[in-house]
């Protein structure tokens, strides 16, 4: 049983879908996804389309560059047979699911085929994306540290790390996840994501792995928290946050998912930072993750070759 805020209009009918999603992507009016023209647009209805016929709901005309163009026009959604009502719920289900929802349940939800609904889950992941990101570490710490999920293709399962794929997560305290599938975690590996994501005036925490100390220098401060003789805390400086993403992370991935293969990783990481990025102790609920998971989908494609 769904609770009282799926009882909704948006998630079961398709005009309040599309007022939806016309609301988030233009709340000040029309524009133009070809031209870019705010002022000369009107619907197309039975009344003005061609010889009186019917138009096709949600249809706009801009009379600067005489295109046609929906509010799907220009977005992960843009050519999708599934209706709009299918795309937003779709998203509420994945944006409120701390630990996401699985394709095979959305399947059963939505009544589309298994297929339809994995496709439906990475187009909104590709949505999630931040568009441009600010770096970490302007005001608070920020805990670099790595994890290891899954397996990598075509490699048999051993003791230690080395068979399966390494996330890295950097961390801000009391702000923002940003998290990355890595081919390795040594050093030369790692610097191009932390120089491009954390901030030079940093303080960076970090446990007392090897790549760590070449690193931390690079910052404007960096603690280590040596977990080789049981220090998991001295102070302020711990990776204990970082730590809190991951348990998050994997019981996503292996209680929801259950399996996630190397070539989409970073779609999953990036589903999960959107959640932690927009958690209620940021001011998010639900409803607003869901807004700002839709007002993303401007501006990008996904189609089925692109996730081969």
């Amino acid at each position: 049983m769904f609770d009282e805020k799926f009882d909704e209009a948006r998630f079961h009918d398709e005009d309040a879908a599309r007022a939806h999603l016309e609301s988030l992507r233009w709340p000040n009016g029309w524009i133009c996804p070809h031209c870019g023209a705010t002022g000369r647009i009107c619907r197309i209805t039975s009344q003005t389309g061609e010889k009186g016929k019917g138009a096709r709901p949600g249809l706009l005309f801009c009379g600067d560059c005489r295109k046609q163009f929906s509010v799907t026009v220009g977005t992960v959604f843009e050519d999708s047979k599934v209706p709009l009502h299918k795309w937003v719920l779709a998203t509420h289900l994945l944006c409120s699911s701390k630990k996401g929802i699985s394709s095979h349940q959305l399947h059963r939800i939505l009544g589309v085929s298994y297929k339809t609904a994995w496709f439906m889950t990475h187009r909104i992941r590709e949505a999630m994306k931040p568009d441009n990101p600010e770096m970490l570490g302007g005001n608070s710490p920020v805990e670099a540290d790595e994890t290891f999920v899954g397996r990598k293709p075509g490699r048999k399962k051993h003791k230690g790390t080395g068979h399966k794929n390494a996330v890295l997560s950097l961390v801000e305290r009391g702000g923002q996840v940003r998290s990355f599938h890595v081919p390795s975690v040594n050093a030369e590996t790692l610097r191009p994501y932390l120089k491009r994501n954390i901030t030079p005036n940093a303080h960076l925490m970090t446990d007392d792995a090897g790549q760590y100390f070449l690193l931390g220098p690079e910052f404007a401060k960096h603690d280590v928290v040596v977990h080789s003789q049981g220090e998991y805390v001295r102070d302020n400086v711990y990776t204990n946050t970082a730590e809190g993403f991951f348990s998050i992370l994997k019981r996503g991935i292996y209680g929801v998912y259950q399996h996630v293969s190397a070539l989409h990783l970073h779609r999953y990481t990036t589903e999960f930072d959107f959640r932690y990025n927009h958690r209620a102790k940021l001011g998010f609920d639900d409803t607003q993750r869901e807004a700002q998971a839709l007002k993303g989908i401007v501006g990008k494609r996904l189609t089925y070759r692109r996730t081969d």
